[in-house]
This record gives structure tokens, C-alpha cells and sequence, in this order.
């Protein structure tokens, strides 16, 4: 796997080469790009080429999101996919003598004490998530922040609180704000929405500088940005 930078972006693309004549670049439903290329040909001058198409890609890319299958609404009952840190797991619901979420065997087992109700699955799972949110943000916000140590920073307060529209923020007193439902999401996930808020106190406007500093820090990140924004859209 191979990769270029376009803007803020940075396009991954699969490469084979064979004995061919020309240089082909293929975009897939599912998103991914692959290059196929003559045997001739050297790293260098392929991602030249898979440059100068980079608009092209992107615009394939945007057609065919379109087309992606969307997370279906919660109904909170037996046999739903829910996800942690980038796994879905099988919601199984029974009763027991309290009101409990364990993730055991591949699934969520959620028991309930008496009555139960979508609402009440719904706000047990919230609270296990939040609660796993908790100490998940606060041990990758500490391996982030070692990041950030030659800028001599204190290290941010870390606050958890569900946003309607945005992943984290950072205000201008240091303090971070962390959506709890990035923890469906993979790990390298988590890291760049943190490594994100944490450039904010370095550069606080999304400018050249902001780009720069988060490419230096996650050298990745468009990549995990991708891959939060397909995991929970």
C-alpha cells in the first residue's frame, strides 16, 4: 500500500505492476484505489502520475459515497451490530437479577431487572460506552500529549460530552472536548481526534501551519479521519 498527498487529503492506493504498456488508475465502489503499472516503472514516477489524477480520484471517490450503505437507526433489540473500537458486536438482551452490560463471546449481553424497554437497553449500553470512553480518551490522550512535549504546553483538561455535529473541540483555555461515541471506532481513530484538539493548542486556526503540525504528529491521519467518518456516518 502506497500513498500520495493531495491537499489535506492523502490518497492510499494498492499497486501492481506487470507487463504492461501504460499506466492505469482504477477506483473502486468500496473506495479503494489501485494502480496498475509497467514493470518499468519507478515509485517515484507513478505516484507523479497518481497525482496529476488526484482530482479525478477524489471526484470518483465523492460519486461513488453516495452509493455506501448508511448505519441503519437503532432499535435496540436482539440480533442488532453494535460497535467498539472498530468491532461490531451482536446485541443479545435477557433477563437477570440486575441491570448489567457485559461484552462476552463476540457480543453486547445486556440483562435487565424487570421491564424491559428499548429505552432502558439503550441507556444501559450509553452508560457502558461512556464509561469505557472514560478511560480509553484519558490513556491515549496521555500517549498523544508525550507528542507535544518540545512545545513546553500543560497538558490539557480532557472533558467527555456528546456533540451533535463534531468529534472534539479544543477552547482556548486548553480544555478538549471529546465526543463518547468515537469509541465505536478503531483506536488509530480515537488518537487522531485527539492528536487533532491537542494541534489546537499549538495552532488554533485550521491554517497551513494546523496541517502541517497534525501531518507531523499523525503522519496518517486522513486515513483514521476517513475511517471515523464511514464507521459512524
Amino acid at each position: 500500500m502506497h500513498s500520495i498527498n493531495y491537499g489535506t487529503k492523502e490518497l492510499f492506493f494498492e499497486l501492481k505492476q506487470s507487463e504492461r504498456k501504460s499506466l492505469a488508475i482504477e477506483v473502486h465502489p468500496d473506495n479503494s484505489i489501485k494502480v496498475l503499472a509497467p514493470l518499468k516503472s519507478s515509485l517515484k514516477d507513478i505516484k507523479k502520475v497518481v497525482l496529476t489524477k488526484s482530482k479525478w480520484i477524489v471526484k470518483q471517490q465523492s460519486y461513488f459515497e453516495q452509493f455506501l450503505p448508511k448505519t441503519p437507526e437503532r432499535e435496540y433489540v436482539s440480533g442488532e451490530t453494535h460497535c467498539y473500537l472498530g468491532k461490531g458486536y451482536i446485541l443479545k438482551i435477557r433477563p437477570g437479577t440486575e441491570n448489567k452490560v457485559k461484552l462476552k463471546g463476540g457480543c453486547f449481553n445486556v440483562e435487565f431487572n424487570g421491564e424491559n424497554s428499548q429505552q432502558i437497553t439503550r441507556n444501559l449500553l450509553a452508560k457502558w460506552y461512556y464509561q469505557h470512553a472514560e478511560r480509553k480518551f484519558f490513556y491515549v490522550a496521555n500517549q498523544v500529549f508525550q507528542k507535544f512535549k518540545e512545545f513546553e504546553v500543560e497538558q490539557p483538561n480532557l472533558e467527555i460530552r456528546r456533540m451533535t455535529k463534531r468529534w472534539g473541540s479544543c477552547q482556548k483555555n486548553g480544555k478538549i472536548i471529546i465526543n463518547p461515541e468515537i469509541i465505536k471506532a478503531p483506536t488509530k481513530c480515537i488518537e487522531y481526534v485527539i492528536t487533532h484538539e491537542m494541534c489546537h493548542l499549538i495552532q488554533f486556526n485550521h491554517n497551513k501551519k494546523f496541517y502541517e503540525l497534525l501531518s507531523q504528529k499523525m503522519p496518517n491521519w486522513e486515513k483514521w479521519k476517513n475511517r471515523l467518518e464511514q464507521t459512524l456516518s
